[in-house]
């Protein structure tokens, strides 16, 4: 017998919708578990917006119609779709009454949307709601809030993220209740903050949280409803306290302070790269024995030259020699070539040579070897593919194998054998205006070569710019697992979070944060991404601040 999916009604205030909206209905409707099958109208716009707060916000509004045109954000998250154009369903126009802020539906409109035997309602407009609408579908009225719901309830959404100039925002996915304190998280995911423009800053946080909706639905339906909010439950099982002021859309004043700020930030930070480079390099260290180094305040530093920079260091040992593979960049090419640096045991280094150069960047060098063949797995994201090579000259002649998985934008491959099985993990974004940083995806194979490559059930594995993106090889050390991953909460590869994960299965995934890694042991560097070692040498990369 064949499953029925999942019904669904949706709350709106119009029928054009912005393209966030857009895209995530039409995932809805081209699913194998959801369908729409009512839309559910608000006729009367509410106009409860005093005089007074409208002269309070107009230069807002004016601020972000400029900030709109001069910064582009393509594509836009808000362009104006029509929803009838991919949903055919039944329509319900209604007139709710306004209680306190909050819109109360007649009881005959309640009647008409029980009778279509919903399974949810999504609010996608609307002011909060009350009543006995709460109790109109199986499980009840989903709706997005975009911003911290634990510490900045209330925040207009991209906005104080730039005038307070926090390093991320939120946007979380709630089971709704009539009292907001009460509202039950479904999911949650973490975005780092744009701090040049709100509208920038805007478009990915609502284009981000556009696959948390069809993605909860499909775990839903996988799952069912017990297992389902049996989970939830669990994650919601401690009481949430609120202590920070309700962040109510910003006064004039308000406005121009956090703007003057911004930008003197923002200018301050230009004139510096007038004088100053901010370089990629390469820190190493050798041990005695054969262990990781983990003092980074130890390592020495390998500086290229100041028309180009290195990253992403994957180290391999062969015959007492080490081959450090790595991204270089010249800035007037601004294309990423693979290239290797060879070692000795007593530090002694060669300089880079290129061993892999395509028509599109490449970067992030992760090797594997199998049966005795080394591989490599450069990042080419900008050929929509995961590229698997095979080096036949060691180590400066590669050819392409296969490519392990096409039409993905998808960056960091790592892949972890575990039992005869391969997990490849890499950040991977479905809609172009994404941010690729945020999501984890996991995928498995039996076979590295002319393997079927399997979408974890619970991807994205991860949704949080603290620890999604990979920054090295998963390790084994005293008989845990460990993943190195990137810190982007403050800016792209700003440190690293080491990862233990606990389960790995083809249909659970598990993993616990262990340690944070800051750039903090010398005054001139800003960031670190990338950890990798291998039998005594331990490599890690870096940006520096040098004078031009």
């Amino acid at each position: 017998m064949e499953k029925k999916k999942l019904r669904i009604g949706l709350l709106i205030d119009s029928y054009t919708i912005p393209m966030w909206v857009y895209e995530m209905v039409q995932t809805i409707q081209n699913s194998s578990h959801s369908e729409i099958v009512l839309l559910i109208k608000k006729e009367v716009e509410d106009q409860n917006l005093s005089v007074k707060s409208e002269r309070a916000n107009s230069l807002l509004s004016l601020y972000q119609k400029w900030d709109k045109a001069r910064f582009k954000p393509s594509p836009d998250a808000f362009e104006p779709k029509k929803i009838k154009d991919i949903v055919e369903c039944p329509t319900l126009n209604v007139r709710p009454e306004l209680l306190d802020s909050k819109d109360v539906l007649q009881e005959q409109d309640i009647t008409t949307i029980t009778s279509h035997s919903l399974d949810i309602l999504v609010k996608l407009g609307f002011n909060d709601l009350y009543g006995s609408v709460f109790e109109s579908s199986k499980y009840g009225i989903w709706g997005y809030h975009h911003g911290n719901f634990e510490t900045h309830r209330g925040a207009v959404s991209g906005v104080w993220e730039i005038l307070e100039n926090w390093d991320e925002t939120r946007a979380v996915l709630l089971q709704l209740s009539e009292n907001n304190e009460d509202s039950i998280k479904i999911h949650e995911a973490f975005y780092s903050t744009d701090h040049v423009s709100m509208s920038r800053n805007k478009n990915v946080l609502y284009y981000n949280s556009a696959t948390m909706l069809p993605r909860k639905l499909e775990e839903l339906y996988r799952l069912g409803d017990k297992a389902f909010f049996d989970k939830i439950k669990k994650q919601a099982t401690q009481p949430l306290f609120y202590s920070n002021k309700e962040f109510k859309s910003p006064t004039n004043i308000q406005l121009i302070k956090g703007i003057y700020h911004n930008w003197k930030r923002a200018i301050g930070g230009m004139i510096s790269r007038k004088f100053h480079v901010s370089q990629w390099i390469i820190l190493f260290k050798l041990e005695k024995t054969e262990k990781p180094s983990k003092s980074f305040h130890d390592f020495k530093r390998m500086l290229p030259p100041k028309d180009r920079f290195w990253a992403d260091p994957f180290v391999i040992e062969k015959n007492g020699i080490y081959y450090i593979f790595l991204e270089e960049l010249i800035y007037s090419e601004n294309k990423g070539k693979i290239a290797v640096i060879e070692m000795d045991q007593d530090g002694n280094y060669t300089h880079p040579k290129i061993v892999l150069e395509r028509p599109y960047h490449l970067s992030y060098p992760f090797l594997i070897e199998e049966d005795g063949v080394l591989y490599m797995l450069p990042e080419t994201e900008q050929n929509n593919t995961i590229e698997l090579y095979k080096c036949i000259e060691f180590p400066h002649v590669w050819e392409l194998q296969e490519v392990l998985i096409d039409n993905i934008m998808a960056v960091d491959a790592t892949i972890y054998k575990k039992d005869d099985k391969f997990w490849l993990f890499t950040n991977a974004k479905e809609y172009l205006g994404t941010k690729i940083a945020n999501e984890l995806m996991l995928f498995s194979s039996d076979s590295l070569l002319n393997g079927t490559w399997t979408p974890h059930p619970q991807n994205p594995i991860a949704i949080d710019h603290h620890f999604a993106r990979p920054a090295g090889n998963i390790f084994n050390y005293e008989g845990r697992v460990f993943r190195p991953a990137q810190n982007c909460s403050k800016h792209y590869g700003y440190g690293m979070q080491i990862m233990e994960i606990i389960t790995l299965n083809e249909t659970e995934y598990d993993e616990r944060p262990i340690q944070s890694i800051y750039p903090n042991w010398e005054k001139d560097i800003e960031s670190v991404h990338t950890l990798n070692f291998n039998g005594k040498l331990t490599v890690i990369d870096a940006v520096i601040k040098r004078r031009k």
